[in-house]
């Protein structure tokens, strides 16, 4: 078998098996089974390649090994990252696959504009080379920002950073790289176009960090999923360009599914497609000032626990700070110790709730917490004048009841959890600070509604403490 047959089984395999991942990942109770056949397919793919570029010599294995040390050198500290590290760990495998499809497309451009290359740049191929270089590049500056914002790195701004004509502007670098690559497909070989390649590059390194600042961290789960989709298709791009039909299948896998979940993000923030892909959402609108004082209520873990124990039904609603404070196991123990007592306990959890889709479902998988009592917003709405406690676990705007009520708010018509339906509220939070959308939580100035100041972790501890040193039954 020659060594380019070798390779075409391999990347047949690897596509088969990307197929099978996402397929499996669809459902919890063979997910595992999908990461297994990611890998798997990733390992064939990898080793497809190292036979065909190796051929019948070994001239370039040196430069592959090196690479490969390079890659190991950086992506097994990234893979030791904390769970509550995830989002941002995300955002930077994004920025270095926008990055190689960008440095491979440049690459690529130069190498064919030589005359010994004559005819390789035709009208097809110099599409795809202009589409993988502006997605590839926005992508890594993009991802770039998102990460640092996700670390809440100093010197990036965490709130929405706007300016006016910003949309026009922002819209107008991306018009003028495509009218720059418009104009390259025309005449790739034109002397003009060597200095052309590095001015679309720019603008597309610029557009990555204009697309980014507008957005503030509340949002950054769309934010995950649509830079998800930019590198997907980068890839697809990238695979037209060097003729590899695993890079196409495995792209266009990656580019559908993220637009796909980037759209239900953006239902469940109630924002349209075309502001995100603009960077025109999440906004925060000055709110004007109440006159009359609000006031919370405190509670203490001792009194929280007995109205706890005594309940049919809770509802936990985990958020962000739940993921800060690195509490899941903790809530483990809460939930152990409520079933015990014969309590029925159920998780709200909200599409955006964290900082990438699926956050808060990744922190109570690895608590094995039974998947079975993870109820997503629509399926535990209904539920919600039934319970007898909903717990908030650091979540703020996804259980603001003025998203359905006060339409001057930055959150309005966003679907939220009806945590407010329940008949006792307990909201755990680190301070009085409002959350990310700057607006205070009227759930919790509700008469309903007592608060339990501090750490998540602390907190929820203390609750399980408490259920377990009483007694047992209602």
């Amino acid at each position: 078998m020659s060594g380019t047959t070798l390779t075409q089984l391999l990347y047949l395999v690897s596509s088969g098996l990307f197929i099978m991942s996402l397929k499996w990942m669809s459902d919890p109770e063979t997910a595992r089974r999908g990461v297994f056949s990611g890998v798997a397919a990733m390992v064939l793919a990898v080793a497809g390649t190292f036979v065909g570029v190796l051929g019948p010599g070994f001239g370039h294995l040196g430069l592959i090994a090196a690479a490969i040390a390079v890659g190991a050198a950086i992506g097994v500290p990234l893979s030791l990252v904390p769970l509550t590290a995830v989002p941002q760990r995300t955002a930077l495998s994004h920025a270095f696959g926008g990055l190689a499809a960008g440095l491979v497309g440049s690459a690529e451009f130069y190498i064919w504009q030589d005359p010994a290359h004559a005819g390789q740049l035709t009208p097809f191929r110099t599409t795809a080379l202009v589409l993988e270089v502006i997605l590839g590049y926005l992508t890594f500056t993009g991802s770039l920002m998102a990460a640092g914002k996700l670390q809440e790195i100093r010197f990036i701004p965490q709130r929405p950073v706007t300016y006016p004509g910003q949309n026009l502007f922002n819209i107008g670098l991306l018009l003028l790289a495509a009218g720059l690559g418009a104009a390259l497909v025309l005449s790739p070989t034109a002397a003009w176009a060597a200095v052309a390649f590095p001015v679309i590059i720019v603008l597309a390194l610029a557009f990555g960090v204009l697309l980014i600042i507008p957005i503030g961290g509340a949002d950054m789960p769309t934010v995950i999923s649509i830079l998800n989709s930019y590198a997907g298709l980068s890839a697809v791009a990238m695979g037209f360009v060097l003729d590899n039909k695993l890079l196409i299948t495995a792209g266009a896998l990656d580019g559908s599914s993220g637009l796909i979940l980037s759209i239900i993000m953006c239902r469940a923030m109630n924002r349209s497609f075309t502001n995100v892909l603009f960077g025109a959402f999440g906004q925060v609108t000055a709110v004007a000032a109440s006159g009359e004082a609000k006031s919370y209520k405190g509670d203490t873990p001792e009194s929280a626990a007995q109205v706890l124990g005594q309940a049919g039904l809770v509802v936990i609603v985990p958020g962000y700070g739940m993921a800060v404070a690195q509490a899941q196991h903790k809530v483990r123990e809460l939930y152990d110790q409520l079933k015990k007592r014969g309590v029925t306990v159920k998780f709200a959890i909200h599409p955006v709730a964290g900082r990438m889709p699926g956050h808060m479902n990744v922190l109570l998988a690895e608590a094995e917490i039974p998947y079975e009592d993870l109820l997503e917003m629509d399926a535990i709405n209904s539920d919600m004048p039934q319970a007898d406690v909903a717990l908030i676990i650091g979540a703020n705007d996804v259980v603001n009841p003025a998203a359905r009520t006060d339409k001057g708010s930055p959150i309005y018509g966003m679907p939220i959890i009806a945590a407010d339906k329940a008949k006792t509220v307990y909201a755990i939070k680190r301070s009085k600070n409002p959350g990310f959308a700057g607006i205070d939580n009227e759930l919790y100035f509700l008469d309903k509604t007592f608060m339990l100041f501090g750490d998540a972790k602390a907190v929820v501890g203390d609750l399980a403490k408490n259920l377990a040193g009483e007694g047992g039954g209602h």
